[in-house]
């Protein structure tokens, strides 16, 4: 008997530390897939990774390049940027947290959920608030045209320093364009995440950022290093941040006034790492308990002949290398994704925007390296 416990003890031991030593396999190929990604595109400035598979006992944080442009600051993998649009799947969660609730209905028209004000310059505007839903809103299907043009992008970068405000940008796409039917047609835009944020305020009478942090636990889930820019406190533990840079326009993300982008279309900072276990919580069910509800999000809402894959805050595409993939992206060059099938979520982030396209190109490498994985290692699930 003594002699059968002790084989299986050293069974299960065997597995374990064979997990283990494949898990740590993986991460050595993981830093060679970045460190020669960055040889070669030495003009991206820095590269942020965080690799979150538990099925593979892999936690993985990594950075290589430079916080800079001029390279005076090696860049650390615990430091944090702007997600910029990435904050619209946390503003998504927090809405279907308010359903799992029960205190908001997908399919309920905004009419009452917004703030007196908004609410008659929306109606003064010809817009009909009795048909444009909630889920209109997180589907960009509310036929309200986007204040985020080319005009808005010339303005910020003669302006950069200008303080908007959320009732500033919600005007401004009065003036844009006149109404379109709700429910027929996409058209991505910020304006509708920055009314979900009011809707969060009038649900729960506390400010979105606030709303959002305790609706989503992040201080249980210790998402210590994620938080709204301006709007909350720095965390104490935060890292400097690392500068963000777009060619085309010649901004820095340090001479930019954050407001620009701060209302719920975008705003959030975060790490690579605080990103992913999001992701990674969000499709495990730990924010969002019921199944049905949590569906939603990654359940396609637009007009199919789209061809459009936006579901609510997030993208389902069918086929990412082969492999079903939730997935948002932020301004800068932030890129999130969860894979399903692999239970494992991958988040890159490229310090210049331009250089973007090597963050797909390096999440294809770590899923083949993770898929190879979970042939050679018999523990893996």
């Amino acid at each position: 008997m003594q002699r059968q416990k002790l084989i299986n003890y050293l069974g299960v031991l065997f597995l374990f530390i064979s997990s283990i030593s494949y898990g740590q396999q993986n991460e050595l190929q993981f830093k060679k897939i970045l460190d020669s990604t960055y040889d070669k595109n030495q003009d991206a400035i820095g590269i942020m990774i965080h690799v979150e598979a538990p099925n593979e006992n892999i936690s993985w944080t990594y950075a290589v390049g430079s916080a800079d442009k001029y390279g005076k600051e090696k860049i650390d993998k615990n430091q944090p940027v702007l997600i910029a649009s990435n904050t619209k799947t946390y503003l998504s969660a927090t809405i279907l947290k308010l359903v799992e609730n029960k205190k908001l209905l997908l399919d309920q028209p905004i009419n009452n959920l917004l703030s007196e004000k908004t609410k008659k310059l929306l109606l003064k505007s010809g817009y009909s608030l009795d048909k444009i839903t909630v889920r209109n809103l997180l589907s960009h299907t509310s036929g309200i045209t986007d204040y985020v043009t080319d005009s808005y992008f010339s303005f910020v970068g003669k302006n950069p320093d200008h303080q908007w405000t959320r009732d500033e940008q919600i005007g401004l796409s009065m003036k844009i364009a006149k109404p379109l039917e709700p429910g027929k047609t996409f058209a991505y835009g910020d304006i509708n995440y920055l009314l979900l944020s009011e809707i969060i305020e009038k649900k729960t009478g506390k400010s979105f950022p606030i709303a959002i942090r305790d609706l989503l636990d992040f201080e249980k889930l210790n998402l210590n290093a994620t938080w709204f820019v301006d709007l909350e406190k720095k965390p104490g533990n935060a890292l400097a941040f690392a500068h963000q840079y777009s060619s085309t326009y010649g901004w820095d993300s340090f001479e930019l006034n954050p407001s620009w982008d701060l209302y719920g279309g975008g705003g959030l900072a975060s790490t690579t790492k605080d990103l992913a276990l999001f992701f990674q919580y969000l499709f495990e069910g730990k924010i969002i308990k019921d199944k049905k509800t949590l569906s939603q999000i990654y359940t396609y809402s637009n007009p199919r002949e789209t061809t459009n894959n936006y579901c609510l805050g997030l993208y389902n595409f069918p086929s990412f290398y082969g492999n079903t993939g939730y997935y948002h992206g932020g301004w800068w060059g932030t890129d999130v994704m969860y894979l399903p099938e692999l239970n494992t979520t991958i988040s890159v982030f490229t310090l210049l925007k331009e250089k973007r396209d090597l963050n797909p190109e390096i999440s294809h490498q770590i899923i083949n390296v993770l898929k190879q994985s979970k042939l050679n290692n018999p523990k893996s699930k």
